[in-house]
C-alpha cells in the first residue's frame, strides 16, 4: 500500500514540512480520525481555525487532488485499521496501563509500516542489497544500534558490510563506497545532520542509497534513491517517538535480511553453516583451554 492511501501515517510522516496553519489542520484530524471524516470542509476548517481554502491547500500538498479524494481514503484507511492508541504514558499510570500503552503503540507502529512499505521500494532494495559488492550502514544513537543489528545480520549470511557510531568514521566510509556498493541510512527523522552528510557523500561516490526513515518530506527521503517509510506512535509515549521508531526499523532490516537471505538461498545456507562451523571450533578450543 502506498504512502498516499495511509492517510493517517502520510499526514504524519509530512507533519513537520507543514506549514502552521496545515500543522491546525493535521493535529485536527489525528486528533480524532474517526471523527474527522465525517467532518465537512468548512467544519473542518472551523475546528483548526482556518479557512477552507487552508484545507484544500492542505490535501494538495500531501498529494491529493482535493477534499472528497482525502476524505474517502481516509474513510478506507479508520475503516480497515482500529485505533489501538490509548494515549501517552503520563505521572500515575499504574503498570498495567504502560505496559497497555506501550505494547499497543508498538503493535499499531508495526501493522502501519507493514502498510507503507512500497513492494516496489522494497524489491529494488533487495535486488541492490543482494548484488552490493560493499554495504555500509549508517545511523547514530538508537539508530545506530539499528544499523549495527543489520550488520551482525547480513555479515552472517556472507554480504560484506560495515557500521560504525562514530560519525567521522561514517563519512570516510561513505567516501570509499563506489558504484555497485549500497549505503543504508536509518535516521528516526530523516534530518539527523551527520547521517544525511553521510548518504550525500555516499551517492556521490556511486553508491545506491537507501533511506529508513519516519517522515517522507525529510531531507533523508527525498535525497535517497529508495526509500523505506517506518512508522513510530502516533502519540509520541513520553514524547519520544523514537520507542516504537526503533521496533519499526529493526522490523523493516528483518523483512529486508529474510528477502536477501532468499535470494540465493544456496549461498546464504553456506555462510551460515561456514559461520557456525568456526564458532563451534572456538567453543571447544576455549573448553579446552
Amino acid at each position: 500500500m502506498s504512502q498516499l492511501t495511509n492517510t493517517l501515517l502520510h499526514i504524519r510522516g509530512t507533519f513537520p514540512s507543514l506549514r502552521p496553519a496545515e500543522k491546525r489542520v493535521a493535529q485536527v484530524i489525528l486528533d480524532n480520525p474517526r471523527a474527522a471524516v465525517h467532518f465537512s470542509i468548512t467544519e473542518l476548517a472551523k475546528r483548526a481555525e482556518v479557512s477552507d481554502a487552508t484545507v484544500v491547500k492542505f490535501c494538495k500538498r500531501l498529494g491529493y487532488r482535493g477534499y472528497q479524494e482525502f476524505k474517502i481514503l481516509l474513510a478506507q484507511d479508520v475503516a480497515v485499521k482500529p485505533v489501538l492508541i490509548h494515549g501517552e504514558v503520563e505521572p500515575g499510570n499504574d503498570i498495567e496501563t504502560i505496559k497497555e500503552k506501550v505494547f499497543q503503540a508498538n503493535i499499531s507502529a508495526l501493522q502501519e509500516t507493514a502498510q507503507a512499505l512500497d513492494q516496489d521500494a522494497l524489491r529494488r532494495a533487495v535486488q541492490a542489497l543482494a548484488r552490493a559488492g560493499d554495504i555500509h550502514f549508517f545511523g547514530v544513537g538508537p539508530s545506530g544500534i539499528v544499523a549495527l543489528d543489520a550488520v551482525h545480520k547480513f555479515s552472517r549470511i556472507g554480504l560484506r558490510t560495515n557500521a560504525s557510531l562514530d560519525t567521522h568514521i561514517q563519512i570516510a566510509r561513505a567516501m570509499q563506497l563506489r558504484e555497485g556498493d549500497v549505503a543504508v541510512s536509518v535516521s528516526f527523522s530523516g534530518e539527523t545532520l551527520e547521517i544525511v552528510e553521510a548518504q550525500r557523500t555516499a551517492k556521490r561516490a556511486g553508491a545506491t542509497t537507501i533511506a529508513l526513515t519516519s517522515f517522507c518530506g525529510s531531507t533523508l527521503a527525498k535525497e535517497a534513491d529508495i526509500l523505506m517509510l517506518t512508522a513510530s506512535t502516533p502519540k509520541n509515549l513520553f514524547k519520544s517517538a523514537a520507542l516504537a521508531s526503533r521496533l519499526t526499523q529493526l522490523a523493516t532490516i528483518d523483512v529486508l535480511f529474510f528477502a536477501v537471505a532468499l535470494e540465493d538461498h544456496r549461498r546464504t545456507q553456506e555462510a551460515i553453516e561456514k559461520t557456525e562451523e568456526i564458532l563451534e571450533q572456538r567453543l571447544q578450543e576455549r573448553a579446552k583451554g
